[in-house]
């Protein structure tokens, strides 16, 4: 190998280590799941998902790559994603691009999983088609991905995904593609429910020939098909169909749940400090 030849290898080596994103170390990981448990019930009345099953590959081949995409409600979503991946995906480890200018904001998602996408560049495009081709290669890889783009209202369906999701899926031997839609809700309680629905899944491997703007057509109707059946549970307002994955504080707090304990205690009945229907416990396998 002549000179030219090492030091163009040596730049490609450089380049690939510093666009691929080490995986977390599980110590600090471990420790921000628990701190995310505790923050997340400080926050929310509950946090369910519907009572859909998940397709047997998530749970019965852990190496096969998952590719999460969802729509994009709220600032509360990459916490969500590492809450649910971690509850419902594990033992995959979340990967998720971010917009490389908001990851020099919040350098702590580095060590989580995150890794900083150009959005708007052809160069930007690629490194992300890298990043994940390496990722994948990796055993037990969970990609997250919110393709909207921007803060997007759940019933606004109008936007076009960007082309990221459906030009991977195009290009990706092997994966299983999973919509999932998140709403942010208050009912009866003083917290907002977190509410999540999982729509039909797709593999990879059963489409080999399919386009990139065809699977742009095929995961963008069944995101917005998955939202609109989510929508109609939150205007039902019944957490019947729901399997709860984390239960926050319940009631209003201060003198006005003062009074009703002392009503329970004077009564006989056992205090509860809800105001309306509990969600049933979820499993977290």
């Amino acid at each position: 190998m002549n000179a030219g030849t090492h030091s163009t290898a040596s730049r490609r080596d450089s380049r690939t280590q510093r666009d691929v994103i080490a995986p977390p170390a599980k110590w600090f990981q471990n420790g921000f799941h628990r701190f995310l448990d505790t923050y997340l019930k400080r926050h929310f009345h509950a946090i369910a998902y519907e009572n859909t099953p998940l397709p047997t590959e998530i749970s019965g081949n852990p190496d096969l790559p998952v590719i999460v995409y969802c729509n994009h409600p709220s600032w509360w979503d990459p916490l969500l994603a590492h809450f649910i991946n971690q509850r419902l995906f594990h033992p995959r480890q979340l990967y998720a691009p971010i917009d490389a200018e908001a990851l020099q904001k919040y350098k702590v998602f580095e060590k989580l999983g995150f890794f900083g996408v150009e959005l708007h560049s052809a160069s930007g495009a690629a490194a992300f088609l890298q990043t994940t081709a390496e990722l994948f290669r990796r055993p037990a890889t969970a990609l997250w991905l919110t393709p909207e783009g921007r803060f997007a209202d759940p019933r606004d369906h109008d936007a076009e995904l960007m082309p990221g999701l459906a030009h991977l899926c195009a290009k990706a031997k092997e994966a299983l593609v999973v919509p999932m839609s998140l709403e942010y809700v208050f009912w009866e309680e003083r917290l907002p429910e977190c509410l999540i629905r999982f729509g039909e899944a797709v593999s990879l491997a059963e489409f080999p020939d399919r386009s990139k703007s065809q699977w742009g057509e095929d995961l963008t109707r069944r995101l917005r098909e998955n939202q609109t059946h989510l929508a109609a549970r939150v205007i039902a307002r019944s957490s019947e169909p729901f399997h709860n994955l984390l239960r926050g504080k319940q009631g209003v707090s201060g003198v006005y749940d003062w009074s009703r304990r002392v009503k329970s205690w004077l009564t006989l009945r056992r205090f509860d400090a809800s105001h309306g229907h509990q969600f049933e416990e979820g499993h977290n396998d």
